[in-house]
């Protein structure tokens, strides 16, 4: 899915690069499934030293029901994120007017919140092992890791971002201290006294099935959601089906000090069973390219993209079939570099 939703964002790029006297330069690796039935790997060796000189990178969906998803995320992702210090992943819900969420009663601008994820540690350190190897007395250890710089740093991002959104001027801590006493106890307390700093924000701290609960029952309260890698991951996933459909959650993977590149992508799969056909919603990529405009300073361009996007929903003509209808995946580009 990832060859056929990276070109559609390229074609909106591009049209905003006219629009607004910039120009794209574009390197394409082929770097995902097909690369490792070739290699028997995800990426090459150097495959971060190529990317290190660039400015940011721009991906597509690398996943395949053949290759085990811990082959996926670690043979590529995670050693992405973590060597370029991506340590915020910033995840936007927002409903569309012209997208119908499956909650009753909510319209258009009624859900506006953004997830903001850490990124580099936590539950996803990858620190542990096995013992007794495929044997039936197999044991497997899985340590998650917090740090108070990892801690501190990504909570501090999740205030500044509502300052700077000046929407609900709200803070949500997603936390589990009451069942894991060491790593959430540490989010918890770190998140009080970054929270002390910011007295004009008001401030919510839910544990993470709470959380879950009233994201369907009350998502209009959200403004900036902060959780750990693991919580912020699933609970991003129900913020973009209650805003209509995985197809709409575009994300970003940040380095906010710009020491590296930061990396731009939709939230969405592979879609094996739809893969190749011309039906994938490109509308992620697209709000993801509008992300990576505004990281790199163009925030003119970015707003247009976003709005572009959203006119187009509104219009209510091109839309694929995951938001119910019929149109292709280039239809929909179309509609949208209409309107931009």
């Amino acid at each position: 899915m990832g060859q056929e939703v990276v070109p559609e964002g390229k074609r909106v790029l591009e049209r905003a690069g006219q629009k607004y006297n910039f120009t794209c330069a574009f390197l394409d690796f082929d770097w995902g499934a097909e690369y490792y039935f070739a290699h028997g790997r995800m990426m090459p060796q150097n495959a971060l030293d190529l990317l290190r000189p660039f400015d940011a990178i721009y991906l597509g969906a690398v996943g395949h029901p053949d290759i085990p998803d811990h082959v996926t995320l670690n043979g590529l992702l995670l050693p992405i994120r973590r060597t370029f210090d991506q340590y915020v992943n910033v995840r936007p819900a927002i409903l569309y007017e012209g997208v119908a969420s499956p909650l009753a009663g909510r319209k258009g601008g009624d859900i506006d919140m953004v997830i903001v994820r850490e990124n580099t540690e936590g539950e996803y350190a990858q620190v542990g092992g096995f013992v007794y190897h495929h044997q039936p007395e197999e044991v497997a250890i899985q340590t998650s890791v917090f740090t108070r710089r990892g801690v501190e740093r990504i909570i501090r991002f999740a205030f500044e971002l509502a300052v700077r959104r000046g929407k609900k001027n709200r803070v949500t801590s997603i936390t589990k201290s009451n069942a894991q006493g060491f790593g959430m106890v540490l989010w918890d307390r770190t998140f009080q006294a970054v929270a002390a700093e910011f007295p004009q924000i008001e401030t919510e701290s839910l544990l993470v099935d709470a959380a879950a609960m009233n994201f369907i029952r009350r998502p209009e309260s959200f403004d900036v959601v902060v959780g750990s890698n693991l919580f912020g991951d699933i609970l991003s996933d129900i913020s973009a089906i209650l805003v209509g459909s995985m197809g709409l959650a575009p994300s970003a993977n940040l380095d906010p000090l710009r020491r590296f590149p930061s990396m731009f992508e939709p939230v969405h799969g592979s879609a094996p069973d739809i893969a190749g056909k011309g039906l994938v919603n490109p509308l992620a990529a697209i709000l993801s390219a509008g992300m990576m405009l505004d990281h790199l300073e163009l925030p003119q361009a970015a707003c247009a993209i976003e709005q572009a996007v959203a006119k187009a929903l509104a219009a209510g003509v091109a839309r694929t079939a995951d938001l119910g209808g019929r149109s292709s995946t280039r239809e929909v580009t179309d509609a949208v570099l209409e309107q931009l």
